[in-house]
Formats: C-alpha cells, structure tokens, sequence
C-alpha cells in the first residue's frame, strides 16, 4: 500500500510538471475578474461623473427656469406714471424697499438714455430700508399735432439687484463684476396720464405721484441739511480752531512777504 500510495504521489508530480497550465489557469483566472473588476469601477467612475455633470446640468436648468427670488418690493410695481405735458421735462417716483436679511444694491437702466434720467440711478438699501427714487423724463411733442394722449410709451426702466456686503460702498461696475448673482427685478413700462382730461383712476395715480415727489424731495433735502450735531461740546475746541486760523493767516502773510521781497 505505501509503494502503491507512494507510486500515486509520484505520477501526480510527474503530471503536474507536464500540465503547469493548470496553476496559470488559475492565475489567468483570478487576474482577469480582477481586471474586470477594475475596468468595472472604471466604468461605475465614469458613470458616477456623468451622473454628477447632468444632475448639475439639470440644476442649472431648473433654476433658469424657476423665477428669481425678489429682494426689492416696488410702489407702483409694474409701471411709472408721468403727467403727459408735451415740450416739458416730467417727473414720476417709485418706491424701492429691501425685504431680503441682506443689504442689497440697486441700479436703474432704461431704453431711452438720452430723454430719461434717475434720481438717485443706483445704491445699497439695508435689510428693511426704502427709498423713493425719482425719475425725469422729456416728453416730446406728438407727431401730426395729435391732440389724443397715448398711454403706451415705448420706454422702459429695468432695476436690477445684487446682494452686497455690509459697509461695501456703491459703485456701477459691481453688477458687471458680478453679473451671474445679478437679478432683475422689475422691467417697468411708461404710463402716460392726461391731466386735462383726467378719469378717476388717472386722478388717484396722479395724488399718488404727488405724495411720493413730495416724499422724495423731503428725503433730498434733509440729506443736503443734515440735522446739527447737539452731541456735547469739547471744551477749547473753539479756541484750537482760531489759534490754527490764526497760524494759517500769519504763515500766509510771511509767504507774501518773501515773494515781494524775491521780486
């Protein structure tokens, strides 16, 4: 049994020497499904990166398609209302207020730069603040003399905002610098009113207007004229500044000394 036994061993060497194929097979076997299980991965990658450029692909979409979130609230909010009077320069107003929790900017553009003009054309409101803005504009003289008020204008006002931080100081060029967070507001259109003919409702937007120029030119005032400082007083500040004046008047009449005399 045991030379048997051992004969039996002996012949299972001799063929695994001829047939090594076996252990490469084995080998091949165990490379290749690892292979497929890296070109896998490969493939779930690329899939998982294709997967990712579409859903932001979609999202981009989807926000383009979905309307802006407003940050300002307009009165009136979709038109200016100008008393028509042919060969003058007229004057409308609409109120802006900042309802988002951040200061936003603001900025006036309009189809007709030549004719129109904003007052204030652009600015920072804080969380809450309003401002009433007016608007000037050259009516022109109607074409074959015509006596009929046309309501419609072609003239249009677009006010576009912008999230801002606070402190930051308003100038134009941040809407260019940052024109992907811009946001139109509002595209408001030119309201003629005839104010010799006038309806009812063309009468309540005109005391409308009236109560809103009045506002705003309050507003403009107080900022020219600040209220006077009624903080306490330094003691001496008076003094500080004649002394200084003084300084100032005798170092001027030296200077002039000098030059008459270098002449």
């Amino acid at each position: 049994m045991a030379i048997a036994d051992r004969r039996k061993s002996h012949s299972d060497v001799k063929l695994f020497r001829l047939c090594p194929f076996w252990q490469t097979g084995t080998n091949s076997s165990s490379s290749s499904s690892s292979t497929q299980n890296l070109n896998s991965s490969h493939r779930g990658n690329r899939q998982v990166e294709a997967n990712g450029k579409s859903s932001k692909t979609v999202s981009s979409v989807a926000r383009s398609l979905l309307p802006p979130r407003r940050r300002l609230r307009l009165d009136p909010p979709n038109h200016l209302y100008f008393p028509y009077e042919p060969g003058k320069q007229v004057k409308s107003a609409v109120r802006l207020k900042n309802t988002s929790r951040s200061h936003v900017a603001f900025k006036f553009q309009t189809t007709a730069p030549k004719s129109c003009y904003m007052r204030p054309p652009g600015g920072i409101l804080a969380p809450g603040e309003s401002i009433i803005a007016t608007v000037f504009k050259f009516v022109e003289h109607p074409e074959n003399n015509a006596k009929q008020v046309d309501p419609k204008s072609k003239v249009k006002f677009k006010i576009m905002s912008l999230k801002v931080k606070e402190g930051m100081d308003f100038v134009p060029e941040l809407f260019d610098e940052q024109k992907d967070e811009v946001t139109v507001e509002r595209v408001l259109r030119v309201v003629f009113l005839d104010v010799e003919r006038p309806s009812p409702v063309t009468t309540k937007a005109l005391e409308k207007l009236k109560r809103q120029l009045a506002e705003a030119e309050a507003a403009l005032e107080a900022r020219k004229n600040p209220p006077a400082d009624t903080g306490p007083r330094v003691v001496g500040e008076d003094m500080v500044i004649d002394e200084w004046k003084e300084r100032r008047e005798k170092y001027l009449a030296r200077q002039q000394v000098e030059a008459v005399d270098s002449v």
